[in-house]
């Protein structure tokens, strides 16, 4: 049980689009990325603030403003971030049957988009959770699209950068979102509704910036390549690399707190006022974006496992320290330093681990099959988190939470197999 170490695979052909392969390019130098990665990243940069920016002030919004409960609150947030699942796979094996990454794509950037004004009409769980199930839609069927258009830009030895770039500059969204939204907090009368007014319009652009510079790109499978089809996206279990890497991202996902439950007990442990809630979100963002390129070339050199354990570290050391810090003064940024750490050394590393173990015709269905357990883990996580929450307190809930993180981390490190 532990995520492949990618430099014991042996590579596959470089694609036509890998930096590697560009002519001119000196040995021992390091290519420049290719524009797919560059205005994918870009886009991915316009699309984060508009989601941060709901993101940022959702927690608020539905506890203090709406007067949900921490187990309500649990389930609409599992659902935010785990019902993407159910069409990431479907995002993903059509972007791989049509050979078109980049509409499947567009279409989740654009359904997405069109979820924010709705916000401004939803005011009960119901019409909520609806509005938040049909935003994550667009999100799953996009991503695997998505990052199957990044891993076949990229030279095998390249991705861990590649990803890194790409993170970056959606964590670039990141940063700018959650100050977006406080400024909007501070200057608008009805301050949520300016919000997600603001967060539409910013939507829609960056769905405009897909259809003019990201590349289309159709993948054509090779004669001998096995036929594209659900069926044999589904086989792609048979991988054992590839069984090693979901299974592992599934059994860390099922002990990963939610981030709006983080900034919560963080909240709660600092005494921080409710107006500069929207700004915790900041902190993670700033250090993912300033960590994620140096820890993704750190996983081309070491080896993608180590890099992700550590990540995982990173966030165990997050559940230590609000159980422990107490009201010390350094405690906010010490948890939002090593909660921005998790994320650099874990969302694009593992996709480039994950791209290392399947097939170029079936590289979104691959992609899928990972995100997607990782997805209805964490789902499964927040509504487990909540409900203890909700029964035995935060304390407990997070001490849970701490208890089986340390356990997978430790089944997962354990040494290779000789014959593996």
């Amino acid at each position: 049980m532990y995520v492949a170490d990618s430099r014991g695979t042996p590579a596959p052909a470089v694609p036509p689009e890998s930096p590697s392969a560009a002519p001119g390019t000196r040995p021992g130098r390091r290519a420049a990325l290719a524009p797919t990665v560059l205005a994918l990243g870009t886009v991915s940069l316009i699309t984060d603030v508009s989601s941060e920016m709901v993101t940022a002030v959702l927690p608020l919004y539905l506890v203090a403003g709406l007067g949900l409960s921490p187990l309500g609150f649990g389930l609409l947030d599992g659902l935010y971030n785990g019902v993407s699942a159910l069409v990431r796979l479907a995002g993903g094996h059509l972007g791989d049957r049509f050979g078109r990454h980049k509409l499947l794509a567009g279409l989740g950037y654009g359904l997405s988009a069109l979820c924010k004004p709705l916000l401004l009409l939803a005011h009960t769980l119901p019409a909520i959770g609806a509005v938040l199930a049909l935003d994550r839609t667009g999100k799953g069927l996009r991503t695997a699209p998505r990052d199957a258009l990044i891993s076949l830009s990229a030279a095998p030895g390249e991705r861990g950068r590649a990803f890194g770039v790409h993170r970056a500059m959606d964590t670039a969204g990141a940063l700018i979102g959650p100050i977006l939204a406080f400024l909007v907090l501070r200057g608008a009368a009805e301050g949520y509704d300016a919000v997600f007014t603001v967060s539409a319009c910013v939507a829609a652009l960056g769905v405009l910036v897909l259809v003019l510079f990201v590349p289309g790109r159709r993948t054509v499978p090779t004669p001998a390549a096995e036929p594209v089809s659900l069926r044999a996206a589904l086989g792609l279990l048979r991988r054992r690399d590839l069984r090693r890497i979901g299974l592992c991202a599934l059994l860390l996902g099922l002990c990963t707190v939610s981030d709006a439950f983080v900034f919560l007990l963080l909240q709660r442990a600092t005494g921080l006022a409710d107006r500069w809630f929207a700004l915790l979100p900041l902190g993670t963002a700033a250090a993912f974006f300033l960590l994620a390129l140096p820890l993704g070339r750190l996983a081309d050199r070491v080896g993608r496992r180590r890099v992700f354990l550590g990540g995982h570290l990173a966030l165990l050391a997050v559940y230590g320290l609000l159980l422990t810090g107490g009201g010390h003064p350094a405690l906010p940024y010490a948890v939002l330093l090593l909660h921005g750490g998790f994320y650099a050394a874990t969302d694009g590393v593992l996709m480039a681990a994950a791209a290392d173990a399947v097939p170029e015709e079936h590289r979104g269905g691959g992609l899928a099959l990972v995100q997607t357990g990782q997805a209805l883990a964490r789902f499964a996580a927040s509504l487990g988190f909540g409900a203890a929450w909700t029964v035995w307190g935060a304390r407990p809930a997070l001490l849970v939470a701490a208890a089986l993180l340390a356990a997978v981390v430790a089944g997962c490190v354990r040494p290779r197999p000789a014959n593996s």
